[in-house]
């Protein structure tokens, strides 16, 4: 895979944009233009939730593409998605909205590496694109850069994950290992709590 690096940073206006869409979506009224730049980048969309039960706000929702789409579009688009056709959660309700975090990652940094091993924790994210020696299928998965030291993994661990989150339930071996393809990526991000979007609207007069 080759791609140019973007120059485009993720910015607080992104994340605000983001919870505009949803909100807005809510209200039944058509999103504004932003007035940040409409460049071309990767992008994930990742909603979090606060939860009693829990010391930091959990997952609630990310979904993205690794394909070059326009910021203004595919903000508002994955804004939604990620928060309302997630497969592995309901839809963000309306009553949700004062709980959430959002947070907007920009894809950069693409680069094809040779062995499976061949990244940083921290540093990268990783895609991982196999086909299943049994079926003949082709399958793929990624973690952002922040997911795998958020879960404590070691580098195994990361992959064995991805493996089983690709959907692929066979042995998982050396030989199996050898056979992945994977992407390093890394990304610029930036995020919001509901609150703090409140007061980035205030400050900003958005």
């Amino acid at each position: 895979m080759s791609r140019a690096t973007s120059p485009t940073k993720a910015t607080k206006e992104m994340v605000a944009y983001c919870f505009d869409s949803l909100i807005f979506h809510f209200e039944n009224k058509p999103i504004y233009k932003p007035k940040f730049s409409n460049e071309s980048s990767p992008l994930f969309v990742t909603w979090k939730i606060d939860n009693k039960n829990y010391d930091e706000p959990i997952l609630r929702g990310c979904i993205g593409t690794f394909a070059e789409k326009s910021l203004v579009e595919g903000l508002h688009k994955f804004a939604l998605t990620s928060a309302l056709k997630d497969s592995r959660f309901s839809a963000i309700t309306k009553k949700e909205l004062t709980k959430l975090h959002c947070a907007v990652s920009l894809l950069v940094k693409f680069e094809t590496v040779d062995s499976v091993w061949d990244w940083e924790i921290g540093t990268h994210g990783i895609w991982i694109e196999f086909t299943d020696p049994n079926t003949n299928q082709s399958s793929n998965s990624t973690y952002l850069p922040d997911v795998i030291p958020e879960q404590e993994w070691t580098k195994e661990e990361a992959i064995r994950s991805l493996i089983k989150k690709a959907g692929y339930t066979g042995k998982v071996d050396d030989k199996f290992f050898s056979l992945i393809k994977l992407t390093r990526y890394q990304s610029s991000k930036d995020s919001l709590s509901y609150s703090e979007f409140l007061e980035y609207k205030k400050a900003t007069s958005l």
